[in-house]
């Protein structure tokens, strides 16, 4: 049956010589993968680059029982972006978070405190002027919430560790494993969790310490998420802010 529904791009790949399958999040059916026709006419009202990474999108698809892939009728943006595809930094980190959120939100069922959540962000980005350097770093850290990995914030104290597997502060240092932080890293990360976007700027963190933080958020979903990988656009989100 046809079924509309907004969505947030995850993923788009090109299948055959005239379709994309797309991977997008949704708010009426969670994860998804969807089947897009794009005609090769000028005059096509649905063209690839409504697909680009974090776009939000409308849909009205063809959902049926027992199907993987879902064929859309018609496709349109419901919110335009006015910088993201445009100022380089914030393209890079949209494709970072994308290729992220692909790995991570696994789940195929409604989760509209999630999906706000994510909408919110994006436009929260795509509408903010200056003063993101750190928006990533907070987006995955508020994101670990709804993913049920949130750390556990009682109990810090000044000189604590952090445990990445326990995801919690501690006294003293696990003895079992390596997979923690030293204490001034732990006191940054406590700061880091209790950041908004609109504080985060009041925050500072030097370049370095944004490129550490980032791959030691990836280690932490590697660490509690079954086959995360480490991401190839990681790499590229630290040579644009260094």
């Amino acid at each position: 049956m046809l079924q509309k529904t907004r969505g947030i791009v995850l993923r788009a790949l090109k299948y055959k010589d005239a379709s994309l399958i797309v991977d997008i999040y949704t708010e009426a059916l969670g994860r998804a993968s969807f089947m897009v026709y794009i005609p090769k006419s000028k005059k096509a009202s649905v063209k690839a680059t409504l697909f680009q990474p974090l776009a939000l999108v409308e849909l009205e698809a063809d959902i049926r029982p027992n199907t993987s892939i879902y064929k859309v009728r018609e496709a349109k943006s419901f919110y335009p972006f006015v910088s993201l595809p445009y100022e380089p930094r914030k393209s890079a980190i949209a494709l970072f978070l994308s290729e992220f959120l692909y790995r991570a939100l696994r789940e195929e069922d409604t989760n509209m405190p999630l999906f706000n959540y994510l909408m919110h962000s994006i436009v929260w980005l795509d509408t903010c002027k200056q003063q993101f350097a750190n928006f990533h770093l907070v987006f995955l850290m508020r994101l670990s919430r709804f993913l049920g990995l949130y750390p556990n914030l009682e109990g810090y104290g000044e000189g604590d560790y952090f445990d990445m597997r326990a995801a919690c502060f501690s006294p003293l240092p696990p003895q079992m494993h390596t997979d923690y932080l030293q204490p001034a890293e732990a006191a940054l990360l406590n700061k880091l969790i209790r950041m908004r976007y609109d504080t985060m700027r009041f925050v500072p963190m030097t370049r370095v310490e944004r490129a550490r933080f980032l791959t030691l958020i990836n280690d932490y979903y590697r660490l509690h998420i079954p086959d995360f990988p480490v991401l190839r656009s990681l790499e590229v989100l630290h040579e644009l802010f260094d």
